[in-house]
């Protein structure tokens, strides 16, 4: 079938934010422990946290994707398996992911359905940068976005500034202990600085102390933040 074709055809389809991630350095991590009993238990949290067209699964090796219905429900439900995956200091997995906005269109049926369009291959290009950016000079960085020109130049989000979003993002989340990640998973899940410090076993000061100084209130806001523009 020409290209040009099925390029036109799928400007009939409907647009959405594809997810692709994968496990970092699950090579070695691989005789350490279960992570991928582990990894599938996050997704499976993230899941029934997040709305998605397509939930959160895994597909192959150390690859697992999701489609959402807009870039900044993708945004957030790739926040929430970081921190899902961060909140035992005994358990080492973190994840990298590529999230493409663009068209989508079901071409087979399965257990996980067959899909393709722009929205994936950007998903694609965009995990393949994550992963070069990474190496070079941004160590910390593990999200980043595309979204398809042309028919596309009113995406919900703009890849500049969320890419750059992205990076202070990816930066202060990775320098979070578990502790912090377990006390930002709980503000974001609406839960109060009282519960968190009974769960905790501290003070609400302590709580209080935590969430200032690790950036978890601008963590937090900067998602809202991005859900409210990339949503439209």
């Amino acid at each position: 079938m020409d290209i040009t074709y099925i390029l036109i055809s799928m400007q009939n389809d409907p647009t959405g934010a594809a997810v692709i991630g994968d496990v970092v350095g699950s090579r070695w991590k691989v005789r350490e422990r279960d992570w991928h009993g582990e990894l599938v238990a996050a997704l499976d949290r993230v899941n029934a946290q997040v709305p998605a067209v397509q939930p959160l699964a895994p597909t192959v090796g150390d690859e697992f994707q999701g489609l959402y219905a807009t870039p900044g429900a993708a945004l957030r439900a790739t926040l929430l398996v970081r921190l899902e995956l961060g909140l035992d200091d005994d358990l080492e997995i973190d994840c990298r992911f590529g999230v493409g906005y663009g068209y989508y269109a079901e071409i087979g049926a399965g257990a996980l359905p067959i899909q393709a369009g722009t929205a994936w291959w950007s998903a694609r290009d965009a995990i393949v940068t994550a992963k070069e950016q990474e190496s070079v000079r941004q160590p910390t960085l593990r999200t980043w976005y595309s979204c398809e020109a042309g028919p596309l130049d009113a995406a919900p989000l703009d890849a500049g500034p969320t890419n750059a979003y992205l990076l202070a993002r990816d930066h202060l989340v990775s320098q979070l202990d578990a502790r912090s990640r377990r006390l930002l998973l709980g503000i974001i899940q609406g839960r109060t600085q009282v519960e968190l410090a009974r769960r905790e076993g501290i003070g609400q000061s302590a709580v209080s102390r935590n969430l200032r100084r690790n950036g978890a209130y601008a963590l937090m806001e900067g998602a809202d933040l991005i859900d409210s523009r990339g949503t439209s």
